[in-house]
């Protein structure tokens, strides 16, 4: 084992400060990782602060990991030292299941291992994510990624870009497709530009004017209020596909009934308390309600591969890691466009 640094939070309502614990050192399909940056996702925000009320403490977040190779196990084949490197959401799964050996590793019906909050197999105690100097992970799990990308803008794409890349593939949204994503934040940005990318119509839904000229700037051919009765109305019964990324409370009927005949509104953002659903807006459409997670190991280096054919990153804001919790209280303002991403160069000036 050898000595790792970096950010956690001791218990829910301490902030999170510098920590010192033991990494496993890399065993023979390992790879170690140092992480030149890493993306802050809300689900960091909640895990450190027990909201979803599973947190284990000491609790090291951080699941949109890009660094560097520098290690790699006696058996390990498919990377070298001095490549570049990812790690996502994930660090293991069972491998065996259905859903597994189907590459949906997300979907493991024993439960994926967590990159943080997880167990970790080999030493035991909780997983620790990238608010760290460096990482080990199994080679299965860890991506390759493009050396033409900026780094920093490429982190989010570990989590807020695979959790919309994924959906907008399973019901391939391409050209001649009408395309709703309801939300302008880390996931909606990212949805915008993967549905422009994949060619359809991109209309965003969003509560704020403000954010018009930042939707059309991203992607969007239009952008509809969704406050305004009017506008929303002008829509009806058109859309193939709905993206709908709102974490907080919200109408979801209103889009529903947006959809054409057979069209799909799929869920990735969580609101925390369950959201009501006129049932007439589905039968009589035979409309779709569904959900998505994030994408297996395979879909996740399509989506990074995709991403550097058509140069696609996330609109980031860098920050060192000492602002980190001044950043958890900016996220919930909406204080940022669009993501957070950790320069964790900054751990050599840790206090």
């Amino acid at each position: 084992m050898f000595v790792c640094t970096g950010f956690a939070a001791q218990s829910s309502n301490e902030p999170l400060a510098a920590f010192s614990f033991n990494r496993r050192d890399p065993g023979p399909k390992d790879v170690q990782i140092e992480i030149l940056y890493c993306g802050v996702c809300h689900s960091d925000l909640h895990q450190a602060r027990d909201e979803w009320h599973n947190t284990v403490y000491p609790c090291l977040p951080g699941h949109e990991i890009v660094g560097r190779v520098t290690k790699t196990g006696a058996d390990a084949t498919l990377f070298k030292t001095g490549d570049l490197a990812a790690v996502g959401c994930m660090v293991d799964s069972c491998r065996t299941c259905r859903s597994c050996r189907e590459g949906l590793e997300q979907f493991c019906e024993r439960g994926f291992n967590p990159t943080y909050n997880g167990v970790d197999k080999v030493i035991g105690g909780p997983t620790f994510g990238g608010y760290s100097h460096a990482i080990v992970v199994d080679e299965a799990f860890v991506l390759r990624i493009s050396n033409k990308l900026d780094l920093a803008g490429v982190a989010p794409l570990l989590c807020a870009g695979i959790t919309t890349y994924s959906p907008l593939r399973h019901w391939r949204v391409g050209p001649g497709q009408k395309v709703g994503i309801a939300g302008l934040g880390g996931l909606g940005h990212m949805g915008i530009k993967f549905s422009h990318a994949f060619g359809a119509h991109t209309v965003l839904f969003t509560t704020s004017p403000s954010k018009v000229m930042d939707g059309k700037r991203l992607g969007a051919d239009e952008v509809v209020i969704s406050r305004n009765p009017d506008e929303m109305a002008a829509h009806a019964n058109s859309f193939d596909f709905i993206l709908d990324t709102v974490a907080g409370p919200h109408e979801i009927s209103r889009y529903l009934e947006l959809l054409r005949r057979d069209g799909t509104l799929t869920q990735v953002g969580a609101p925390e308390k369950p959201m009501a659903v006129e049932i007439f807006s589905l039968i009589f459409k035979r409309r779709n309600f569904a959900g998505s997670l994030i994408g297996g190991i395979a879909e996740t280096q399509e989506m990074l591969d995709f991403c550097a054919e058509h140069q696609i990153t996330a609109d980031v804001e860098i920050i060192p890691i000492q602002k980190i919790n001044e950043a958890y209280e900016r996220m919930l303002r909406s204080d940022v466009k669009y993501r957070f991403s950790i320069d964790m160069s900054s751990l050599s000036h840790a206090a």
